[in-house]
């Protein structure tokens, strides 16, 4: 579930098909700068209702979702 709202919002943010993004995709290969990044994880906050740090993220949208589900626990 965490996964697919996940997917949803970097799609919607990103203006790409939602399909093209998998656990093992890394912000690299989405072409995620700085400033995305932020807003994203902004975003993310809002939705998930936790605080996110940049810098405990991971690389790829699989380690986003597994911190997620770890902060909402």
């Amino acid at each position: 579930m965490t996964l697919d709202k996940v997917k949803e919002l970097l799609a919607d943010h990103l203006d790409i098909d939602e399909e093209t993004i998998t656990e093992d995709t890394t912000f690299e290969d989405l072409d995620v700068d700085s400033l995305d990044t932020v807003e994203i994880l902004m975003e993310m906050e809002d939705e998930f209702g936790i605080e996110i740090k940049f810098d405990e993220v991971g690389k790829s949208v699989g380690e986003l979702v597994n911190y997620i589900d770890a902060k909402k626990e």
